[in-house]
């Protein structure tokens, strides 16, 4: 019997507050601004919107979070 094991390398992203949050970077959709700053949390700076149609509001900037998605061998842009 062959077995056959998939690993992903988890994005690390920190929520408004601070805590520490891994995203598997293939459920990825989407990375936005917010466009209003009182719908979401004091210090979100990044909306990361998933495949399950969930989103992860962020404290890193997109920028830096795209940086982290391009250094990451699983991430494949939309």
């Amino acid at each position: 019997m062959k077995w056959l094991i998939a690993a992903y390398a988890l994005v690390e992203l920190h929520g408004p507050t601070g805590q520490r949050i891994f995203v598997n970077p293939t459920m990825i959709t989407t990375i936005r601004e917010p466009l209003e700053t009182g719908h979401f949390a004091k210090g979100t700076h990044c909306l990361v919107y998933l495949s399950n149609r969930n989103f992860i509001a962020v404290r890193e900037h997109c920028d830096i979070v795209r940086i982290k998605l391009q250094d990451n061998p699983w991430y494949a842009p939309p």
